[in-house]
């Protein structure tokens, strides 16, 4: 599936490994980074979404996403996320992927964009989710995208240079590969966040307090390939660290 992020929001929050590793699938340990990992509550514009390199569904390839997720390892090594949430705005979207097992929720979302000619542009995403689990849940958060590059940045990126995600198809972990160039990223200022959706996907009130990373990116071109079994994480072994 080949498909544009653009208008991308990152927001996230460092946590203790033992509070996301119950919320991961069986084998699959959490990703850590001087000794912590993240929850991410990220937003963005999904455009031209399709089968195949450059064939974008008609009316249903663009459409807002707000995502959370966390940061994991398998037994190879290999990096990605977990997705504990998505919610979009194309309820044949959600359909078409929940049979396929991938967990999207419809929901309503509105791409706040004072637009790239204001000199003090803010860019933020606003959800409700319209139907179960935890209808009615909301987010509302906005950002002051910054000039500063921060695509060297090493927390940077660890948090985005994902290559695919990991998820559990009958009880064996998977691994679904997604390639993308780098990420262009710039430091961004936190305007408001107003968040239930971290505390519906399980992490409690964590979105109470200010994210410890505030990113911004206008966004890459995406292509999923086909998932295949991860290696599970042997016993012993699920503690190895980005910065060791």
């Amino acid at each position: 599936m080949d498909q544009r992020w653009e208008r991308l929001v990152f927001l996230h929050w460092r946590v203790e490994p033992h509070i996301v590793a119950p919320l991961l699938p069986r084998g699959i340990a959490p990703d850590t980074y001087d000794g912590f990992t993240y929850v991410g509550l990220i937003g963005f514009e999904m455009v031209g979404a399709g089968l195949g390199y450059g064939r974008p569904v008609p009316h249903l390839g663009t459409f807002g996403e707000i995502n959370v997720r966390l940061y994991s390892r398998d037994g190879d090594g290999r990096r990605g996320v977990v997705f504990r949430s998505l919610d979009a705005t194309r309820a044949a979207v959600v359909l078409a992927t929940n049979a396929a097992g991938v967990r999207y929720r419809w929901s309503h979302i509105d791409i706040l964009d004072s637009g790239v000619d204001d000199p003090e542009r803010t860019v933020g995403y606003r959800s409700r989710r319209l139907a179960p689990p935890h209808r009615n849940a909301t987010t509302d958060f906005v950002v002051a995208p910054g000039t500063r590059d921060m695509s060297d940045d090493p927390l940077s990126v660890f948090l985005t240079a994902r290559w695919g995600m990991h998820t559990s198809v009958a009880g064996r972990p998977v691994f679904v590969p997604n390639t993308h160039r780098r990420w262009p990223l710039r430091d961004a200022t936190l305007v408001r966040c107003d968040d239930d959706l971290i505390a519906a996907a399980g992490l409690g009130a964590l979105a109470t307090r200010p994210p410890d990373s505030v990113l911004y990116s206008d966004g890459v071109r995406t292509q999923f390939g086909r998932p295949y079994l991860a290696t599970p994480v042997r016993p012993g072994r699920a503690e190895v660290d980005e910065r060791r």
